[in-house]
């Protein structure tokens, strides 16, 4: 590609955009450290939050752990999450790269491509899964007046899961339409949505969960049921956490490059895995202790018509800042990777692809039918995927002064061998853990793959080309 070529691409990409698809977020460009934190307390209410909370509180036969050792579990959890979080939002503040930019320089000009293709696969799933969440609880409110089944899982050998009906069907396609919407103007109509749904969604999540322990006959009472819980092990439980988040916390990255100061890194973090998730876990435990349910809204559907409507207005909006995250960070990832194979197609256009795709497998009961296996193999999978990343800017890349300086954004080489092996044995060992030969003591599968991925870099770095080829281009700045 020519010098005029390349520029044509930054200058269309910022110029019509804005969202910096292929080169660095100026510091002009940053957003305020408020706006980045409503973002992140959005990002932060997912369901997830409530399944984990539901699944430390026994949902689903999974034995439950009782208060003490639940509370462990989520502190330990999140706080592993909220470290790679800081750390990997470090390297995006400092040099505004996005993930998929970020990762040229451990895995080389076309190498990248390798992980973004999983994190690719990864928020469009949980993109598609959402949306059918929030059929799920639609479909509960109003029911199937219209007598149609658009799609019956039993007729093509899944049994337990309900039919689509035409009400849910049509409900996924029209907040499909508008979660692409939303999420093709860009970050600033992110930061809008979550400034007004952000707070509300907090208050509604609190004030159930403490109405859940009154009901249960105080503090005491409750603490009492719940200590009887036992079965899933406090390894279990941390693994159930962090599982949960993990990919997550990778995609930060392409929020995090909008960050003022490193400050509003921890922030934002924070924001998210200390003051937001742990809350939905606990309200998630007492919901599944209290009534055996852990989506609060499913309770509220049932006291009367106004608490009912605000039930799925909060887990509407809710979730949308969740979405337009997903298929936001999507393009990120396909955008890069398409434009490394000389294929450039503007952000927002990926955006809708991926809206349009996502919409119709969410309409079609992907989150019903695939939800539980495709998240756990992406998610025992893609955490070693960061390794690199973490182990070159702050191992490697401080060793060799100017290596990150985007100046050599546009000269790295292919293949950077360390990056792209480090993270396939990272991959492969993170589903053999999570289903052929389980660790020992519950350990998370997906985390303790990503530690093996970071040692094996540093390990093999200076065994490869890429020594010798940074060590070259550091020398011509």
């Amino acid at each position: 590609m020519s010098q005029v070529e390349e520029k044509k691409i930054v200058t269309d990409t910022t110029g019509q955009d804005g969202e910096f698809m292929l080169e660095p977020v100026p510091m002009s460009k940053r957003r305020s450290t408020r706006s980045q934190i409503m973002v992140w307390i959005g990002f932060g209410y997912a369901v997830t939050g409530l399944i984990v909370g539901g699944t430390l509180g026994g949902y689903g036969n999974s034995g439950g752990l009782p208060p003490m050792q639940a509370f462990w579990a989520i502190f330990l959890g999140m706080g592993s999450l909220f470290l790679i979080t800081s750390f990997l939002g470090i390297a995006a503040q400092k040099t505004g790269l996005n993930l998929s930019l970020l990762s040229r320089y451990s895995y080389g000009s076309k190498g990248f491509v390798v992980p973004m293709i999983v994190m690719a696969l990864l928020t469009l799933g949980w993109f598609a899964s959402i949306l059918g969440m929030i059929g799920d609880i639609w479909g509960a409110f109003i029911g199937n007046p219209s007598g149609i089944i658009v799609f019956d899982p039993v007729k093509f050998g899944f049994e337990g899961i309900a039919p689509i009906t035409l009400e849910v069907f049509l409900l996924c396609i029209i907040w499909g339409a508008v979660f692409t919407f939303t999420a093709i103007k860009g970050m600033g109509a992110i930061e809008k949505i979550a400034d007004i749904c952000a707070p509300l969604i907090m208050i509604v999540a609190i004030v159930v969960g403490v109405i859940f322990v009154t009901q249960s006959g105080g503090v005491s009472t409750f603490l009492n049921k719940a200590s009887s819980l036992g079965g899933l092990g406090l390894g279990n439980g941390i693994t159930a956490v962090v599982g949960s988040w993990i990919a997550g916390a990778v995609m930060g990255v392409d929020l995090f490059r909008f960050n003022k100061n490193v400050k509003a890194v921890f922030w934002c973090a924070a924001s998210c895995f200390i003051f937001t998730n742990p809350i939905l876990n606990v309200v998630g435990y007492i919901g599944a202790v209290h009534i055996g349910e852990y989506n609060y809204v499913i309770w509220m559907l049932g006291v009367n018509l106004l608490v009912a409507l605000l039930g799925v207005f909060v887990w509407t909006t809710a979730l949308w800042t969740t979405d337009n995250s997903e298929l936001y960070c999507n393009a990120l990832y396909t955008g890069p990777s398409l434009d490394a194979f000389g294929i450039h197609v503007s952000r927002k256009k990926l955006v809708a692809v991926c809206g349009i795709l996502g919409t119709l497998l969410g309409a079609l009961a992907f989150y019903q039918l695939f939800f539980a296996d495709f998240i756990n193999v992406l998610g025992s999978m893609a955490p070693p995927l960061c390794a690199p990343i973490l182990a070159d800017y702050f191992v490697i890349g401080k060793r060799k002064n100017k290596k990150y300086s985007t100046e050599l954004l546009n000269k790295h080489p292919a293949v950077r061998w360390a990056g792209v092996v480090s993270f396939a044995i990272g991959a492969i060992l993170g589903y053999v853990f999570q289903y052929i030969v389980p660790l020992p003591y519950g350990l998370p599968a997906g985390l303790f793959a990503m530690v093996v991925s970071f040692i094996i870099y540093i390990l093999i770095y200076n065994l490869t080309p890429d020594a010798r080829i940074d060590d070259k281009m550091v020398k011509e700045i």
